[in-house]
């Protein structure tokens, strides 16, 4: 998985727009949408940026696309055969909601009734 995918799901899973994800980390409009695109790859500093604003975000998972078992993280991927899935835990570690991305770029989500 690309670095412009785990940046799009942070996006997702915070219910954001590339445009108010871009405000929320300070960075302009564009820088967010050529790093969507693959037309250019983020920077230490736009990384830096998105740690800061996403606190909960593993930054070895953001960079690497693994995750590191002995950080805390609050995306943990649970299936990568067919689709990807993703579990947003809250601090009581009740799960919140589902969010499954498919390959095409859908994804379907899912929250406790």
């Amino acid at each position: 998985m690309l670095i412009s995918e785990r940046i799009q799901m942070v996006i997702k899973m915070h219910n954001l727009t590339p445009s108010s994800f871009a405000d929320k980390i300070g960075v302009q409009r564009s820088n967010v949408s050529h790093v969507l695109s693959g037309r250019s790859k983020p920077g230490l500093d736009f990384l830096e940026k998105v740690l800061a604003g996403f606190p909960r975000v593993n930054a070895h998972w953001l960079i690497t696309g693994e995750i590191n078992d002995s950080s805390s993280t609050s995306y943990s991927e649970l299936n990568q055969v067919k689709n990807e899935t993703l579990i947003e835990e809250k601090d009581n570690n009740e799960i919140d909601r589902i969010v499954i991305f498919y390959r095409n770029g859908t994804f379907s989500e899912y929250k406790q009734a």
